[in-house]
């Protein structure tokens, strides 16, 4: 018997809690996939302390290949699922697509940034869901001290130290109280200009900061804002953001560069898609985590709204702690519906208290219903922490002692862009790449040796900007629409190499009379003595063919070991000390074409090329002397006819190739 298939969707605190305890569960006798974005389950509480510096990124992200034995983890995101099917599509990370198929289906995709109809915010403003949001406002908020501490204007000065943050929640309290702390260590350092100091803004149209708790909780946590500097501002909020500041509910324009936005979360846009009853944005479930009337589609976390069985008509909130408690019970009952397991169990939960950390050893705590403040609710606050990590105890503690004793490194690390970490995004926990993965094929087959030289030659463009862009005219590269088959695999992230005379297509400068046979709408390289006798290319040679210059056995070319120009015991060479002067340099010969100089082969008042009407035949052409490296062409026997698909030769044109018919045309199949 097949084992059955479980197929989990996100790796945040429900999903990662779901595969762990399925893992435990079933050991080995059900198929368990992970689909997540990246490889880390991530510890949101303290992702305020990595942008402030106190941790280091790592510390927060545990591995979910070394944590969930016996669960594969593919990575990609969900587009699509088919419940009739019981098939998901999703998109890899370099831009593939994949199927996989299920018998059973958690959803736990978690939540992205909550967007409000307010101008200018999703241009300016930054969420703060995933760790390169965090990396990303470390190093804006470093850079904006440190050009601050630069400047001679006390107004520009002013705009680069505010920080506002919306949202007194959670994570916007935590980042207003980790921030005033983190730039005032940095100003101290880099002292700004007298009386002046960095200011935060805590900004929400709640009455009070953190409203979900309770008011002692509440009242701790704004006292302690205030003390250390931060301008909490309730029932305030944004009513319009533009690149050199925000204006205010009450009409005051705060001049700043830095919008942190905190208002909340909103469920994870896939369940909407399914069709299904939804309840505020998040997709209807039982007391068991189960779907009404999908029997093998469960969810939970913040995309499931689950009854709460403590407060009848209610449904419990988005947190943390509810996601981890879900994921729990909903692996109990994946497994008991499979027959793997007890019988099937209904979320319940006793409420523990919550931990707010506030910077330093300040903190605000109810463990048990039992207010605490200062030192001591600093203590139960990291405890609580180190003992809800899943991983990386011993390295959180261990920066928690060196930021004690040790002052806090402020360096750009420039690893994370303005732009890579849009406000309106599906993915929070990614950072956004150029192209983004419908277009790594095309960036990849530019990103070869020798691939940037066409767009850094071109006038008025950059390698960045435009360098996929050609001109009018020029052929197309390769990998791009229009062009020959890329040689490249799609998503490999490397281009063939290719030479320079494969790269000097479409530059500006390569000679546009000269052009493959007609209909090819290409034009193709030439050295100038091809270009000046008009004829093309000569073929590569072969095994048996005589050896071409410079080659073992052959000839030896100019400037090349033996009797050639300007080597010991040759001629020298144009243009070198006891040689014949070069064209155009001092006491030379003008060269063709040039002021003064001789009219080139096939210009206006030049003599004929060869291979154009009125010149001489050129080599290797019928009428002409064969080219060298070539082998003596063979006679036409008497009688014979051109291919019939060959036109007749217009009145006074030059005698050109006969089209082969033994070998198949490749002329349409594009470069090599």
């Amino acid at each position: 018997m097949s084992r059955p298939r479980i197929l989990i969707v996100g790796a945040g605190f429900a999903g990662y809690r779901t595969a762990r305890t399925l893992s435990r569960m079933t050991r080995g006798r059900a198929h368990i996939t992970l689909l997540n974005p990246t490889d880390y389950f991530l510890y949101l509480p303290l992702l305020p302390q990595v942008a402030a510096g106190v941790l280091e990124p790592r510390r927060v992200t545990v591995s979910l290949s070394d944590t969930l034995p016996n669960v594969r983890l593919v990575l990609g995101e969900a587009e699509r699922i088919d419940l009739d099917d019981r098939t998901l599509h999703y998109t890899g990370p370099e831009g593939e697509g994949g199927t996989l198929a299920y018998d059973r289906l958690v959803l736990a995709a978690g939540s992205v940034n909550k967007l409000l109809p307010i101008p200018g915010v999703a241009e300016h403003a930054h969420g703060f869901r995933g760790l390169p949001e965090a990396l990303y406002l470390r190093d804006h908020v470093t850079r904006q001290v440190e050009l601050a501490a630069a400047a001679d204007d006390p107004k520009t000065c002013a705009a680069r130290c505010t920080f506002v943050v919306v949202g007194a929640g959670y994570t916007g309290t935590e980042v207003a109280a980790h921030g005033q702390m983190f730039t005032d260590a940095q100003v101290r350092r880099h002292p700004l200009r007298r009386g002046m100091r960095p200011r935060w803004m805590l900004l929400d149209v709640a009455p009070r900061v953190l409203p979900e708790m309770d008011e002692k909780l509440s009242a701790t946590a704004d006292r302690v804002l205030r003390e250390r500097g931060v301008d909490v501002r309730m029932g305030t909020s944004v009513k319009e953001a533009t690149h050199d500041g925000v204006v205010l509910t009450d009409g005051e324009f705060v001049e700043t560069r830095t919008l942190v936005w905190c208002v909340g979360v909103r469920p994870d846009p896939l369940v909407e898609s399914l069709g299904l009853p939804m309840e505020k944005g998040r997709l209807l479930v039982d007391p068991h985590l189960q779907v009404p009337g999908r029997p093998e589609l469960f969810a939970c976390g913040d995309v499931a709204a689950v009854p709460d069985l403590e407060k009848p008509g209610s449904y419990t909130p988005m947190t943390a702690q509810h996601a981890w408690r879900h994921g729990k019970v909903a692996a109990e009952n994946v497994a008991a519906s499979l027959g793997l397991g007890g019988a099937r169990k209904p979320y319940r939960h006793r409420d523990l208290g919550f931990v707010v950390d506030l910077g330093g050893a300040k903190a605000a705590a109810n463990p048990l219903g039992v207010p605490l403040a200062g030192v001591p609710a600093g203590v139960v606050t990291r405890g609580y922490h180190l003992a809800a990590m899943p991983g990386n105890r011993v390295r959180v503690a261990a920066d928690w002692l060196l930021d004690a004793v040790l002052p806090r490194q402020a360096v750009q690390l420039g690893l994370v862009r303005s732009w890579s970490v849009p406000l309106d995004t599906s993915s929070p926990e990614l950072a956004r790449v150029p192209g983004g993965p419908e277009q790594r094929q095309e960036v990849s087959a530019r990103s070869g040796p020798g691939a940037a030289i066409a767009a850094d030659t071109r006038e008025g463009e950059t390698g960045t900007g435009g360098s996929g862009q050609g001109r009018a005219g020029d052929e197309p590269a390769k990998g791009q629409p229009g062009s020959g088959t890329a040689s490249t695999r799609p998503g490999s992230g490397t281009a063939e190499p290719r030479s320079e005379a494969e790269t000097a297509k479409g530059r500006p400068g390569a000679d546009p009379a000269v052009r493959r046979p007609p209909g090819s709408g290409i034009a193709e390289p030439r050295s100038e003595p091809e270009t000046a006798k008009g004829r093309p290319n000569a073929p590569r040679s072969q095994a048996g063919d005589e050896p071409t210059k410079g080659q073992p056995g052959g000839e030896p070319a100019r400037n090349q070991p033996g009797p050639a120009k300007g080597q010991p015991g040759g001629e020298p060479a144009k243009g070198q000390p006891g040689g014949e002067p070069a064209k155009r340099q001092p006491g030379g010969e003008p060269a063709r074409n040039q002021p003064g100089g001789e009219p080139a082969k096939g210009q206006p008042g030049g003599e004929p090329a060869r291979g154009q009407p009125g010149g001489e035949p050129a080599r290797n052409q019928p009428g002409g002397e064969p080219a060298k490296n070539q082998p003596e062409p063979t006679p036409q026997p008497p009688g014979d006819k051109p291919p019939a698909d060959q036109p007749p030769p217009e009145p006074g044109a030059a005698p050109g190739p006969v089209k082969r018919t033994d070998v198949p045309d490749d002329s349409a199949k594009g470069d090599s």
